[in-house]
């Protein structure tokens, strides 16, 4: 057995990209559009997972975009993304100047969960050993679920 792809169901395919390429960091490696289905397949990579991802297809996030709207109910009963990253207090800077809320501050340099556009948890840990406390991250209270 081996791990191939986490399937997430997106309402805005735009806002998705945008959080998960522009601000998570991960790359596209494959998109599929069915017109008979009327749907979107994009599959994307952590970085340091791209090269096997296009090789093996695996390990992936799979982003599912429906044509026709549908209302998506309860993004934490799935649970969470979880990415390795080399610089937790970098990445979640870069996010939160992107707009998106750190549910769950990285205070001890160590963790970290934000929430996509659609309700999706995703855990940030950092590479390696824990960095050491910084402001403003020490300080800040949780916000929201994660």
């Amino acid at each position: 057995m081996r791990y191939l792809h986490t399937m997430v169901r997106v309402k805005d395919l735009d806002a998705s990209l945008n959080f998960y390429c522009n601000l998570l960091g991960l790359k596209e490696v494959r998109r599929y559009d069915s017109e008979k289905g009327r749907f979107t397949l994009v599959f994307l990579a952590a970085p340091e997972d791209e090269g096997r991802a296009k090789e093996e297809k695996a390990p992936l996030v799979e982003l599912t975009y429906n044509w026709d709207p549908e209302d998506y109910q309860g993004g934490r009963n799935f649970g969470h993304l979880a990415y390795l990253v080399d610089d937790i207090y970098g990445l979640c800077q870069k996010l939160h100047d992107g707009g998106v809320t750190i549910n769950r501050p990285p205070r001890d340099g160590h963790m970290a969960f934000v929430r996509s556009p659609d309700g999706i948890s995703v855990e940030l840990l950092q590479k390696g050993d824990s960095l050491a406390p910084q402001e403003p991250w020490s300080s800040m209270e949780n916000t929201g679920s994660w």
